[in-house]
């Protein structure tokens, strides 16, 4: 448990100085070399884990949004057909894996350089494995939904520091918008990207545009304190956990 705590510090490390969310890459590389998994097994857990995450977020957005708006809303709307997106992207995650015999002879049949051909099915196999990790839904959902609520009211809380005030749907629908926006590739920190979604969300619950820059602002500057404290000394801690592998890798 403790490596996984520091290469998550160092991902998030990445994805705060570096673009595109570099940082599941730099996590997936150590933790694949520490476990003797590899990398691939890695990624797919971490695919299956951000499909897995996306869907909560829009269920909870879209469940939070029922008691906020009207139910002939746009915003509703745009949000449900997302919903259905991360479904079909659910499905996929589960049922790719009960086809793995067929995958693997298309692999078979499909012309690869010598050398190459059972390197791919091998690696492709352990992302197969890494997708079935995660699917075992009961417990993901429970601390899923245990995570945002706290969330929520860390929120509730939070902008109380600019003198504003939140509920805890209208924070869950703010932390819904923050998490997709986040779940795709985009500028270190999320820097604009945070900026402009605080002014979508929070201006629509009472905020000035300047007040809900001043609260993610705020929030943006301490997440980079915490990650880049904890992020270091996770580089540190993987820089010693590569010069003395565990005997398992």
């Amino acid at each position: 448990m403790i490596p996984v705590f520091w290469a998550n510090m160092v991902g998030y490390l990445g994805n705060a100085y570096l673009p595109a969310r570099a940082g599941e890459f730099i996590r997936s590389a150590f933790l694949g070399k520490r476990s003797g998994t590899g990398t691939s097994f890695v990624l797919a857990t971490a695919l299956t884990e951000r499909i897995l995450d996306t869907l909560a977020l829009v269920l909870i957005g879209s469940t939070a949004l029922t008691f906020q708006v009207r139910a002939d809303s746009p915003m509703l709307t745009t949000v449900r057909t997302m919903a259905i997106a991360a479904s079909f992207g659910l499905l996929i995650v589960f049922l790719v894996p009960f086809f793995e015999s067929h995958l693997i002879a298309l692999l078979h049949v499909l012309s690869f350089p010598d050398g190459l051909h059972n390197k791919i099915i091998q690696q492709f196999q352990r992302f197969l494995v890494g997708m079935r990790s995660l699917q075992s839904l009961h417990r993901f959902s429970l601390f899923t939904v245990a995570i945002w609520l706290i969330d929520g009211l860390s929120t509730v809380i939070g902008v109380r520091i600019i003198g504003q005030s939140l509920n805890l749907v209208q924070a869950l629908i703010f932390l819904a918008a923050l998490g997709l926006s986040s779940a795709i590739p985009s500028t270190p920190g999320y820097v604009g990207v945070y900026q402009y979604v605080a002014v979508t969300v929070l201006v629509p619950f009472g905020f000035s545009k300047p007040d809900a820059l001043a609260y993610i602002l705020i929030s943006q500057i301490l997440g980079y304190l915490v990650v880049t404290f904890w992020g270091l000394i996770g580089l540190s801690q993987i820089r010693v956990g590569i010069k003395n592998p565990s005997p398992s890798s």
